[in-house]
């Protein structure tokens, strides 16, 4: 995922950004077209600010995707507990209709108990 990000970041600086023979690689952060220099040393300075470039970028979404990571983590801790309440309200409304109708029960019976005792 990290990669299909930096591949969208060069694809956009590529498109975005044209480069001229005016712009150097320490003038704008980005993606430099690299083929361009005609020294060695240029197009090596050139080829090391991409990947410097590269690689803060990757750390920067890194961070962010963890970051995002964590919070949803966090998020699923607080649900999990979230549930585990309801799940013991409604086990102490079943056991209190249980018993609601079990006195019901009792007391319909109770009737019928005494008319035949009579």
């Amino acid at each position: 995922m990290v990669l299909q990000n930096v591949a969208t970041i060069l694809v956009a600086f590529a498109i975005l950004l044209p480069i001229s023979g005016q712009a150097r690689a320490q003038d704008i952060p980005g993606i430099e077209i690299c083929t361009v220099e005609k020294s060695m040393e240029r197009r090596t300075s050139c080829l090391q600010s991409n990947i410097d470039f590269l690689q803060k970028t990757m750390t920067k979404l890194s961070a962010d995707h963890q970051q995002k990571l964590d919070a949803a983590n966090r998020q699923i801790e607080g649900l999990k507990a979230t549930v585990a309440g309801l799940q013991k309200v409604v086990a102490d409304l079943q056991a209190a209709q249980k018993q609601t109708a079990d006195d019901l029960k009792k007391k319909a019976d109770a009737p019928l108990a005494k008319e035949g005792g009579k």
